[in-house]
């Protein structure tokens, strides 16, 4: 695994869960050029290694990340290209976890701002510290989103609860990022970690194959008639009746014990 600067990448004891770790914290984990490009170059290792079942994506220090580094712009003609780098890295983050055939939880230990909102939304399974808040911010420095938040935020919420959030630029905390369906859960910030570690085990351990199926069948719902999602439907399931983990699955449901899936 390559060496990062601004990002950590650490392995559970088995090696099924993957963590990627906003590590910035002296700039709020926001995003430089590099560090952006080593966000990106992490997500790719783990989504491509076939030993990690679940990727895991937080940040350090009480902060989960705020975005572009504001500090490397001067307001001028040179910032586009910029912009255009750090986004297109950030993208490359989103899309990689968005369309990992594999559960990603994301821990929102902190403040998710700008850019940092879209990674923290990506995530199958959102987990919100007590101490979280969710802050478009895009607003309060004359610019429009990116990150992938104009993508999800209507998707989960709807586009009226969107507008709300992108126009009025107010502050969600993690009771209402919960009751607003942007997190899965909130816990105590000094039960976090061990939350997070358990959430993750458990996707790990469970039929990721069937598990990289419905979260293609979930995204992709949005493009397909009902039909034609009826159609992908009848085809994935019929496909993984040829799985080892179906045939562990089944056999465990006709009584013989607990399935040990394997992603196979």
């Amino acid at each position: 695994m390559p060496t990062h600067e601004h990002v950590t990448v650490t392995h559970a004891a088995d090696g099924a869960v993957g963590r990627l770790t906003f590590d910035r914290p002296e700039r709020n984990n926001s995003m430089n050029r590099q560090a952006a490009d080593e966000l990106h170059g992490a997500a790719i290792d783990l989504v491509e290694d076939e030993t990690v079942r679940c990727i895991v994506l937080t940040g350090t220090e009480g902060a989960f990340n705020t975005g572009a580094d504001l500090t490397m712009l001067s307001g001028d003609g040179t910032d586009a290209a910029i912009i255009r780098r750090v986004a297109g890295d950030l993208h490359g983050l989103v899309s990689q976890l968005a369309r990992a055939p594999k559960p990603v939880v994301c821990g929102v230990n902190g403040v998710a701002a700008g850019g940092g909102v879209g990674p923290a939304l990506c995530g199958d399974i959102v987990i919100a510290t007590e101490s979280a808040r969710f802050e478009f911010a895009y607003p309060r420095i004359g610019l429009s989103a990116d990150g992938g938040s104009s993508y999800f935020l209507p998707r989960l919420v709807g586009l009226r609860e969107a507008q709300r959030i992108a126009f009025r630029d107010e502050p969600i905390d993690a009771a209402e990022a919960v009751d607003l369906g942007l997190a899965t859960e909130t816990v105590g910030d000094d039960e976090f970690e061990a939350r997070l570690a358990e959430e993750a085990a458990r996707l790990a351990e469970g039929p990721t194959l069937a598990h990289a199926a419905t979260k293609g069948l979930l995204r992709g719902s949005f493009d397909r008639s009902l039909n034609e999602q009826l159609a992908t439907e009848a085809e994935t399931i019929a496909e993984l009746t040829a799985s080892e983990d179906f045939a562990r699955g089944l056999e465990s449901f006709m009584g013989e014990g607990d399935a040990e899936f394997e992603g196979a």
